[in-house]
């Protein structure tokens, strides 16, 4: 069970990497428009899942008040705490300090597992293997002209740091609610599109896409990269093993950056060669307990 959950917990992550992909081509559209019709995408995505598993739509009545609160803080207020982090700070350091949310989820995760099981204890190729992850992660954001961190930017950094305890935080929490079908995460991302639309009409002007791919890369961002991603994710972390996964999420930014060079919007140069290399042997390390029996 905890393998499979971790194979779909990795889905996730392999949506992600095709986030910076996807958002590329729907870079002309405001944030907060891109995020409220994103999510509603993605809400459509749960009611279709919903439907072909044939679960109640009563589950949203029957949802404590604290579950939406956790869904809403970690969908919408990590989102939000983005745009405000890239608003305040250049995106270079913006992005490398939200990369602390992996490291995050591995050393949380002793918070959170079964103290009972043998297994839940935090080992050294946890660690090592987050912090690979993190070294592949800095490696690839200091090359070129690199990030040069300014106090002047410090509000910036907040919301950024901020951005990786909210997620962090939420993914672990999200392993406290096992109960709470992972269909609940249609209720949430209807209720972040709402809030994002909010935004989005008080503080933005409509943008919307003039060709058929436009629109095909504005929808399939929130069929897959903020949409699917999401319910895989939910389920990893209830039923996976949250140190591994959490390990393993740094191979989102690396293949990212693999995908844009594919796509020409970069090249692949040695140094995302060598981030690769570090970024994936830490999430093997860090993940040696899916392959070898104890």
């Amino acid at each position: 069970m905890e393998n499979k959950a971790n194979i779909i917990g990795l889905g996730a992550v392999g949506l992600w990497s095709l986030l910076a992909l996807v958002t590329a081509f729907n870079n002309y559209i405001p944030a907060f428009q891109l995020l409220g019709f994103s999510f509603f995408i993605a809400s459509i995505v749960g009611v279709i899942f919903m439907l072909l598993t044939q679960q109640s739509f009563a589950i949203f009545l029957k949802l404590k008040w604290y579950v939406w609160l956790l869904g809403i803080y970690g969908l919408f207020g990590y989102h939000l705490c983005y745009f405000l982090a890239l608003r305040y700070a250049p995106p270079m350091e913006a992005n490398l300090i939200n990369a602390l949310w992996p490291l995050l989820i591995v050393l949380g995760s002793v918070l959170v597992l079964n103290k009972k099981d043998a297994n839940s204890g935090l080992r050294w190729w946890h660690i090592i293997g987050a912090l690979l992850g993190l070294s592949g992660v800095v490696f690839i954001s200091f090359s070129g002209d690199g990030a040069a961190f300014n106090w002047k930017y410090l509000t910036g950094y907040g919301f950024a740091l901020l951005c990786a305890f909210i997620w962090s935080s939420y993914s672990l929490l999200l392993r406290k609610l096992p109960h709470v079908p992972t269909a609940a995460v249609t209720g949430f991302c209807f209720a972040t599109s709402v809030l994002a639309f909010i935004c989005h009409f008080l503080f933005e002007e409509t943008v919307l896409p003039d060709t058929a791919f436009l629109w095909f890369m504005y929808v399939i961002l929130g069929a897959g990269p903020v949409g699917a991603s999401f319910y895989l994710w939910d389920y990893g972390m209830k039923k996976g093993d949250i140190r591994a996964l959490g390990a393993a999420s740094y191979l989102s930014p690396i293949f990212a950056t693999v995908f844009l060079a594919w796509a020409g919007f970069g090249e692949l140069t040695t140094t995302v060669i060598i981030s690769c290399v570090l970024v994936v042997l830490g999430a093997v390390l860090a993940s040696k307990d899916m392959f070898m029996k104890r």
